[in-house]
């Protein structure tokens, strides 16, 4: 919980850690599902009932499901926190899971995987996934599969819940106008939580550089290239933030200006950084016509063979300090962005860094560092995926980038 009396507002979230890296293949789904259900009625309010309270009240409630974990939140007026507890609550341990309702909702979590098949620049980033992490839960799509919804049952998911939405995998942040007189509050809606099964024991994934195509009609090629990165626990991750922001992090990143500002050949040019709990995956993603994706891949390769060679400037080594320290402090100016950053960290670090030692760590980031995650970051062999038609190019590109560093 953090205090911030200057504000009227409290954002609060239940954090719960499972997601799509903690089912089986038969699962492969079922959180997310879950995640829906819980706005579809408990034994005290309707589905609209509890839509009609947050719309009635001004604030907002959603949830969202990620690869490791799950998050219902909600931001309200202070003065609406009671019933907001209330209502969130009795979500969280009274959902119904009527079996109609459920066979609607299953309904609509196969329109959203219509929707994300028909959006190449997102299904793409499903892709990279299943080529750089293989059979490991990790490539796993978080809304699942069509068979695997099929056959979920309101008890598939009544078990899952009992064994993995337990007091010792769950977190509950607030931030805002709020202080320890809530936490009455908090035990009386709470305090049901069971301690349940034992939590899911996490294989290590191994990175592997293989390559996905999906053969589909679109006026561009959706293109990601994937490199290992580092876990939200590594003591170098700031370093990998660093690149990242240098690479395709911006508009000032070398991505960007190069592939768009000065040769035009993409609208959307960018790269990413997931850090999970024990690693991480730093992807490229552009988006071009074909007739100019041969070009973009020489491009991009190019670029991240100079970086290989020559490393950052010291210019461009402080301005992306600047930058990390600008946007951190800018995310923290948000009660909403407050309640994220404390809640995972609770739930995937159990701890959590000031202001002050988040600067510090920022700006003791150096040369050698960052040199050092180019090397083993960069200069290895990258997994690729592709949705859209086929480029004799792209073959071409991962063989001279892997033989240049001795990995083809």
């Amino acid at each position: 919980m953090e205090t911030i009396p200057t504000c009227r507002s409290v954002s609060f979230g239940i954090w719960v850690k499972t997601g799509s890296r903690n089912e089986s293949a038969a699962q492969n789904g079922i959180s997310h599902l879950i995640e829906h259900m819980l706005f579809k009625g408990t034994d005290r309010f309707t589905a609209k009932q509890i839509a009609d309270y947050f719309d009635g009240i001004g604030g907002f409630v959603n949830a969202f499901t990620s690869k490791e974990y799950t998050c219902y939140y909600a931001k309200v007026l202070d003065e609406h926190l009671n019933g907001t507890l209330d209502v969130m609550s009795s979500m969280f341990f009274d959902s119904l899971m009527d079996e109609e309702e459920l066979r609607k909702e299953k309904n609509v979590v196969l329109e959203e995987i219509a929707m994300y098949e028909d959006t190449p620049d997102d299904h793409v980033h499903d892709l990279i996934a299943q080529a750089s992490y293989g059979d490991h839960s990790l490539s796993y799509p978080i809304l699942g599969t069509e068979d695997n919804l099929a056959a979920f049952t309101p008890a598939d998911l009544k078990q899952y819940m009992d064994e993995h939405y337990t007091v010792d995998q769950t977190v509950i942040s607030l931030v805002g106008n709020v202080d320890e007189s809530v936490l009455p509050l908090l035990e009386q809606y709470f305090s049901r939580m069971t301690s349940g099964a034992k939590a899911t024991e996490l294989t290590l994934p191994s990175f592997a550089p293989n390559h996905a195509f999906l053969d589909k009609t679109t006026e561009q090629n959706h293109i990601c290239l994937a490199f290992p990165g580092r876990s939200i626990k590594d003591e170098d991750l700031y370093a990998m933030v660093l690149l990242n922001n240098n690479i395709g992090g911006g508009m000032s990143s070398r991505l960007f200006q190069e592939i768009r500002e000065k040769r035009g050949l993409a609208y959307s040019v960018y790269s990413y950084h997931s850090a999970h709990m024990d690693s991480g995956l730093f992807t490229i993603y552009l988006g071009t016509v074909p007739k100019q994706t041969d070009e973009a891949l020489k491009v991009t390769r190019e670029l991240l063979v100079k970086l290989i060679e020559d490393g950052l400037t010291e210019e461009e080594l402080q301005r992306g300090k600047e930058q990390m320290k600008g946007s951190l402090i800018l995310s923290l100016e948000s009660n909403s962005s407050r309640m994220n950053r404390i809640g995972k960290n609770e739930l995937l670090l159990q701890k959590h860094y000031t202001l002050d030692e988040m600067i510090e760590r920022i700006e003791a980031i150096e040369m050698e560092t960052v040199e050092k995650m180019i090397g083993e970051v960069l200069a290895k062999p990258f997994a690729s995926a592709m949705v859209g038609h086929t480029v004799e190019e792209f073959d071409r590109v991962r063989r001279e980038y892997h033989a240049s560093y001795g990995t083809d």
